[in-house]
């Protein structure tokens, strides 16, 4: 693929596996324990999830209720850290703080999707303090959140496209004039949405040409690692951790 883009976080021969929550399959996602399954797995690549509470303390958690995985109920942003830690995912693991994982897993990268807006301002400001800006790459589905997060931190902060990104880059392949940012590192992407094909050869052959990586999210089954990896994606991300492992062994790109 094309160097024109760079950045320390993308500092990995081959493709890279992400692990989607640590895992989720497990059912324990976004906490500590499956994080360590994952490193233990061989995993140097992590994604998860920020919220802040109400007392701006950064959560490591998808939704934005505590309802659907763990024993508490409420929104995060409404409960100060002190509720929110006493919840359970799966009834047994606590919620962890995003920087509790940065400091439990120092080896680890982490791909880190800004939930909600109150989550930004604390997400940079916790990057800057632990100096770890070649560990995190942060992504949004909301454009502007990203742009918002680059130009307060600059190039020393590696970003993703949103979903506008995302999509005029796939004008872009169709030959289709349309505006790019140019300080992504990444294109994060499903392989398709809505019924329209997003990863195919011309989609990656074009975010290559601008120096940009494509990684797919969430691809669980072998046959569709193995198809994505044939197109020449970038990374994978997944939630059952142990057959993109299988999959990366078997054709030789595990590291």
């Amino acid at each position: 693929m094309s160097t024109l883009i760079r950045h320390p976080y993308l500092d990995h021969p081959g493709p890279i596996p992400f692990a989607h929550r640590g895992g989720a399959a497990d059912g324990l996602e976004n906490t500590v324990a499956q994080f360590r399954r994952a490193v233990d797995l061989g995993y140097r690549y992590m994604e998860t999830d920020v919220h802040a509470t109400r007392d701006g303390r950064l959560a490591a958690f998808h939704d934005s209720t505590l309802d659907r995985v763990t024993d508490g109920a409420g929104r995060i942003a409404d409960l100060p850290w002190a509720d929110v830690a006493h919840a359970r995912v799966g009834g047994k693991e606590p919620v962890p703080l995003f920087e509790e994982l940065l400091e439990t897993f120092p080896e680890a990268r982490w791909n880190v999707d800004i939930k909600a807006e109150p989550a930004l301002h604390p997400l940079l400001k916790l990057i800057a303090r632990t100096n770890t800006w070649d560990r995190i790459c942060v992504g949004s589905f909301s454009e502007a959140r990203v742009v918002r997060a680059q130009r307060l931190a600059g190039p020393r902060l590696a970003t993703s496209y949103g979903t506008r990104g995302v999509l005029n880059l796939r004008l872009r392949s169709w030959g289709v004039p349309a505006a790019l940012r140019a300080s992504a590192v990444a294109a994060q992407v499903p392989e398709a949405q809505s019924g329209i094909q997003v990863v195919d050869r011309r989609f990656i052959r074009t975010a290559h040409a601008r120096g940009l990586q494509v990684h797919v999210w969430t691809i669980n089954d072998a046959d569709r690692m193995h198809r994505l990896l044939d197109l020449g994606v970038d990374g994978i991300m997944t939630d059952h951790i142990d057959t993109l492992r299988e999959v990366m062994e078997d054709r030789g790109v595990w590291v």
